[in-house]
């Protein structure tokens, strides 16, 4: 039997402070190898400082931090050797080619002619770029910037990398092309710690979540299992007839009832077991339902009961 493998980043009582403002305070986080772990927080929760401190940027107050093994604070140069660092925007060179650019981060990663050529031509038919390679940067799209600068950063094969607002002012399909790029990274054992103001895309790209408020972590889980925490789920029911919604209305006393659009919805968590509990009571009672669908609480709802912040009000960090 393999042994279980080692996390790809272990954080634990990890503090930061600016003067007299705490920026993080006794953060705990652990990152499987291999995996998608989207950070989330309102403006100013202490998002990119956890990230500048797992880079080598900047050093933390205290705590211990290990990236693939590697001590933050008394093995810098390790981390540095494994990791991948994408900002919110482009860090490209407007003025060179696209090849050229992926040419320079093969020169400072050392690869030589040979194996830098191979590795810039597998980067440029990876992320759709070939047609673009000899053209100057300035001449790109939001979509082929985000693009060049994650095959930037995968010149060196990083194990982990940090994504910091990777789509942010993307149209929807550059978005959802760079999804795909992520997880095919994903797919090839690369760990990715994300921040993104999208919920939604935390919601389709992460494993695991975690939201950061006021420099400590208030909700960790899967998606679902953060959205199975907040209450406010329901099941919507439609009647044809005001008869049918009114013998319905008798039956669940607790739902809230919409008269003019014929409507009831009754709480409850969309589990199959309570679902057929609902089912069989309007079926005793002989009511028959036009339209039944099941509403259960999204990363916004999430977001706010943990925060006390609305989603609009919510940015990088």
């Amino acid at each position: 039997m393999s042994a279980a493998r080692e996390p790809a980043i272990r954080v634990s009582g990890l503090s930061k402070s600016f003067g007299q403002t705490t920026v993080l305070d006794d953060v705990d986080l652990t990152v499987a190898e291999g995996t998608v772990f989207a950070l989330l927080g309102p403006n100013g929760a202490g998002k990119t400082t956890i990230v500048r401190i797992l880079s080598t940027l900047i050093p933390a107050d205290t705590g211990e931090v290990q990236v693939a093994g590697h001590d933050v604070a008394s093995h810098p140069d390790g981390v540095r050797s494994v990791i991948g660092v994408t900002g919110q925007f482009a860090a490209v060179d407007e003025l060179m080619t696209g090849e050229e650019n992926l040419r320079l981060m093969a020169d400072l990663h050392h690869l030589g002619r040979v194996m830098g050529a191979a590795r810039i031509a597998e980067l440029l038919d990876r992320f759709e770029l070939v047609d673009a390679a000899r053209r100057p940067v300035s001449t790109y799209s939001g979509g082929m910037h985000r693009r060049l600068d994650l095959a930037m950063t995968l010149v060196g094969s990083p194990q982990v990398i940090f994504l910091d607002e990777p789509t942010t002012g993307l149209d929807p399909r550059s978005r959802r092309t760079m999804w795909g790029s992520i997880r095919d990274l994903v797919s090839d054992g690369v760990t990715i710690l994300l921040t993104t103001q999208y919920l939604d895309e935390a919601d389709h790209l992460a494993d695991r979540i975690a939201v950061l408020d006021r420099g400590r972590i208030v909700a960790e889980g899967s998606p679902e299992e953060l959205k199975r925490r907040i209450p406010g789920g329901h099941v919507r029911l439609r009647f044809a007839t005001p008869e049918a919604l009114l013998a319905a209305a008798d039956l669940f006393e607790g739902g809230s009832r919409d008269d003019e659009k014929l409507v009831i919805q009754v709480p409850g968590d969309g589990g199959v077991a309570s679902l057929r509990r609902l089912l069989d009571r309007l079926d005793d009672a002989e009511v028959e339902v036009e339209h039944l669908s099941i509403h259960t609480p999204d990363l916004d709802d999430v977001f706010f009961a943990v925060t006390g912040r609305p989603v609009a009000q919510k940015a990088s960090a």
